[in-house]
């Protein structure tokens, strides 16, 4: 419910904090003192059109915020969750420049003149000659026969059920529609696997060809050069060692004084000769090991020209060929499995639209039922509400299409006078009808409303006496089950508020401002007189506004 509203330099409001509770609270005051100011601030804050006549002469901007407890609002603590926006708070603020620009936060948020809207229908409704008049919306119709119907769940689920068959249609027709395409891509998905298939590349098979390629693709070249280099080491006359070991020879033929000086360098042959006859081993151990296989090679080689080949046809490098491969044999089971999920879906969509059928059928009966009773109990509250004449109905229409609200739709008729046809409300009432209309429709559905704060502007328009009384008896009883504010210039209504705030207007160094408070008894007893008697308040008027006081404040049966 709306607990405060907070009003800056807005009209002829320079600066107002309002605080408020359940119950009813009237709201009174002379002609002209402002009264529709309250409710086109709160008007502003739940998304209406603002303009710079709203701004207060010489100000800049007008900033009004109103903030809601919203602990058992389920659908308004949803929406808010669904944009990922706090649910602890609401608070709605919106601020109108001078220059006619407006912005607008929602729990501190940026948001949209349409964000307000869309979550201000969730927090309260204003019925009235003014805005905000959901009871002239036929979807407003169907929700408050269903809440009457108290079968809300029941048709959360059939949505629910209607979604998921409008998905599951849709998928299936995107099937059918890329069903030649599908087929096209299975066969050359199919085809680009058994190559692959027939490749059969292991992992890290590629890197073991390349080695081995070089090592077969080398051998003869160095069997060749390790032969030479062994024959180097160890031929015959030119050989290393033999030339080492005559160099040696012819050192060692030296006289002993001679030899000495050489020692060193005779030292350093003979260690060469020693380094000659080992390199000769190594080389000729090399050689005898060493292989020759060309077929191998020829292999090795058409195996990794294959591969290579592959991989350009595929636009991948040679080494990305075995991932490749383990992707297309996904997509090849997925898409093989096509004509089984075809099947399954079709299956699925047929099981979905027959649930919906179900649930629709059931819905739609319990509304045909609701309907009845519905009429009758609001027509009822209108003959309270001095329009004994009047007829309403709640008619069912049956849907041409099927939809997410089931195979109805709900529009409330009236027929103000006798021997007139019903008509829908937008086309026939009256402001001060339709508030006394929208009265009586909201005391048969409070009892199974969503939305607990309701506000009436003028709802005693054309009504006087006993009939008055009785509009102050439906609005406090209202209250009890929610919260009501109404707007009022009868006293009758205003004495069944549990709270009365009283609006006024005076000067204040040349300026116009308005002013609001909440009343004591004592201030509520000289409002009543007021609304009875004018400004000259007499004892006698003040005596009867303390009995309708007294008397409001009694159980009502």
């Amino acid at each position: 419910m709306l607990t405060e509203l907070a009003i800056r330099d807005f009209a002829i409001v320079d600066h107002l904090e309002l605080e408020l509770a359940g119950g009813m609270t009237a709201i009174t005051g002379e002609t002209g003192a402002g009264k529709s100011i309250l409710l086109g601030a709160l008007g502003l804050c739940l998304g209406e059109r603002g303009d710079a006549g709203s701004v207060r002469h010489g100000r800049d901007r007008a900033d009004l915020s109103a903030r809601f407890d919203i602990a058992a609002l389920p659908e308004a603590r949803a929406w808010l969750e669904a944009r990922e926006l706090p649910v602890d708070d609401c608070l709605l603020r919106r601020v109108v420049s001078a220059n006619g620009r407006s912005k607008a936060w929602i729990n501190g948020q940026p948001a949209t003149v349409a964000d307000l809207k869309g979550l201000g229908e969730r927090l309260i409704e204003i019925h009235g000659q003014h805005a905000h008049q959901a009871l002239l919306r036929e979807e407003t119709h169907l929700r408050l026969l269903d809440d009457f119907a108290g079968h809300r769940e029941a048709v959360g689920e059939m949505a629910e059920t209607f979604r998921a068959w409008q998905a599951a249609r849709r998928r299936l027709k995107r099937l059918a529609e890329d069903g030649d395409e599908l087929v096209a891509r299975r066969q050359l998905v199919r085809y680009q696997v058994e190559e692959l298939d027939q490749l059969a590349l292991a992992e890290g098979e590629l890197k073991t060809l390349e080695e081995e390629q070089e090592e077969l693709a080398h051998a003869e070249e160095r069997l060749r050069e390790a032969q030479f280099a062994a024959e180097c080491c160890d031929g015959d006359e030119d050989g290393a060692m033999t030339r080492l070991t005559q160099a040696i020879n012819h050192l060692s033929a030296l006289p002993g004084s001679d030899r000495g000086s050489l020692a060193e360098a005779l030292s350093m042959l003979g260690e060469a000769r020693i380094q000659a006859e080992e390199a000769a081993r190594e080389l000729h151990h090399f050689a005898v090991g060493t292989e020759l296989d060309p077929e191998r090679l020829a292999w090795v080689e058409q195996r990794l020209g294959e591969v290579h080949r592959l991989a350009r046809k595929h636009h991948v490098m040679p080494e990305e060929l075995t991932e490749l491969h383990r992707r297309l044999q996904g997509e090849l089971a997925r898409l093989e499995g096509g004509d089984e999920d075809l099947e399954a879906l079709e299956v699925e969509v047929d099981a979905l639209r027959e649930r919906w059928r179900g649930q629709a059928r059931q819905v739609g009966e319990a509304r045909h039922q609701a309907a009845t009773h519905f009429g009758k109990a609001v027509q009822e509250q209108l003959a309270f509400l001095a329009m004994d004449k009047a007829r309403f109905e709640a008619e069912v229409q049956e849907r041409d299409t099927p939809a997410a609200e089931g195979m109805e739709g709900v529009r409330f008729l009236i027929s103000a006078n006798p021997g007139q046809p019903a008509r829908p409300l937008a086309k026939v009432a009256s402001g001060g009808e339709l508030s006394r209309i929208s009265l009586a429709i909201q005391v048969v559905a409070a009892r199974h409303s969503t939305i607990p704060s309701l506000v009436f502007d003028e709802v005693d328009v054309g009504v006087s006496g006993a009939t008055a009384e009785i509009v102050g008896q439906l609005l406090r009883r209202l209250g009890e089950q929610g919260q009501v504010m109404t707007v009022t210039h009868l006293p009758q209504v205003a004495a069944q508020a549990h709270r009365h705030l009283h609006i006024e207007k005076h000067a204040e160094q040349e300026t116009t401002l308005t002013r609001m408070a909440l009343l004591d008894e004592a201030g509520r007893v000289g409002e009543l007189a007021r609304m009875l008697g004018g400004v000259n308040l007499s004892e006698r008027t003040l005596a009867h506004a303390r009995e309708m006081l007294d008397a409001s404040q009694r159980p009502h049966h």
